[in-house]
């Protein structure tokens, strides 16, 4: 395809494929598009473990990893210990996330045991340097923040290594200041999106951002409740070079998603999803079930900043699951997990390589009716 991305990346379709899942990423890569693994969770030693895998199976094709280093967070000092982090904790939020379990007919005994304090995979600037170097080592073509500006020395190894630097975006005062950092591709993402998003629909935002920045030739990626080739084909016509798809594959054969979220999102809705601060202390969309319902009551304490609140809420969202897969009903209503809007249209298990053609024929047939348009 004729796309200022797939000039940039190497690639014969201009889908970027955000995953946590390694299968996925090659997949998507060895069918036209870009896998772009979420680094979030890992620590140096773990991702070295996945980027060596994929670098074994992918057969040279183009690939990318996805961090999260925010710009603002509670803790930014690398010096601050698990047990300080912890105690930041109040045991009010503690308290309130186990006795939403206890509702349900959960034992609570232990939930808050194995934690290390790290709040997940979020890093400061110390930590973010360790997996930024682990991730430099290896034949990426793409790097991404996904939220805020990306550290400078994330910018600086990408012009020294050759390697797109791409950072997201919720809002057009904040796409300006991605261009003056001098991140390489903006991936505009509007609220429909599952994991962190902003306010803006995808619909008003994408233009807006191509207006915003038409002078920089920094080419934009559609993201946002995607999940079709018909979708990625109207982002384009608003001036996207691509698209940035994450739901999507949560659903795939190869994903490791829990077979019991992955039920709940073939029977959801495009209304049953929430965007709450309560997962991780930004804004997320996620899987609308009992537990969200709960903080988002009157009676919730009020989230605390990243990345605190994820030391509220991912133990206790750990044992649900587990919980869930074993049979457990009150787990089996709680359960949930991030995903977009998009979910409403994601109505089978279907392998990658599979979701990849059928997007692929979908984006043609839309531009074919498209051409119909036009007198001859």
């Amino acid at each position: 395809m004729k796309s200022p991305i797939c000039d940039l990346l190497g690639i014969d379709f201009p889908l970027l494929a955000f995953t946590h899942c390694r299968d996925v990423v090659v997949e998507v890569s060895k069918s036209g598009g870009m896998g772009v693994l979420g680094a979030a969770g890992h620590n140096a030693e773990s991702l070295e473990i996945e980027l060596n895998w994929i670098d074994e199976h992918i057969d040279g094709m183009p690939y990318g990893v996805d961090l999260i280093a925010p710009t603002s967070m509670a803790i930014t000092d690398d010096d601050t210990s698990p047990e300080e982090i912890l105690a930041m904790v109040p045991d009010e939020h503690r308290q309130f996330a186990t006795n939403i379990l206890a509702q349900h007919q959960i034992d609570t005994a232990g939930v808050y045991d194995a934690q290390t304090g790290r709040g997940g995979g979020f890093l400061t600037p110390g930590r973010a340097t360790n997996i930024i170097d682990v991730t430099f080592a290896h034949p990426i073509k793409l790097i991404a923040n996904a939220l805020g500006v990306p550290p400078r020395y994330m910018l600086d190894m990408g012009k020294a290594n050759g390697v797109v630097v791409a950072a997201l975006v919720g809002a057009k005062e904040h796409a300006a200041k991605q261009v003056d950092a001098g991140v390489d591709v903006l991936v505009v993402a509007g609220t429909e999106a599952g994991g962190h998003c902003g306010e803006v629909s995808t619909l008003v935002l994408v233009p807006e951002v191509c207006d915003a920045v038409k002078s920089s030739n920094v080419p934009v990626l559609a993201a946002g409740g995607i999940v079709t080739g018909r979708q990625m084909a109207a982002c384009m016509a608003m001036g996207a070079a691509g698209a940035w798809t994450g739901s999507m594959w949560l659903t795939t054969t190869e994903a490791e998603t829990s077979p019991i979220i992955k039920e709940k999102y073939l029977q959801a809705s495009s209304r049953q999803t929430v965007r709450s601060k309560a997962r991780t202390g930004k804004y997320s969309r996620q899987l609308r079930s009992p537990w969200t319902d709960a903080w988002e009551s009157g009676e919730a304490p009020e989230p605390l900043p990243m990345p605190l609140q994820s030391l509220v809420s991912e133990a206790p969202l750990a044992k649900i699951t587990k919980l869930a897969e074993g049979g457990h009903p009150g787990a089996k209503r709680l359960a949930t997990s991030f995903v977009g809007q998009g979910v409403g249209l994601m109505n089978s298990i279907q392998s990658t390589r599979t979701v990849m053609r059928e997007f692929m024929e979908d984006y043609l047939l839309a531009v074919e009716r498209l051409s119909t348009t036009l007198e001859e």
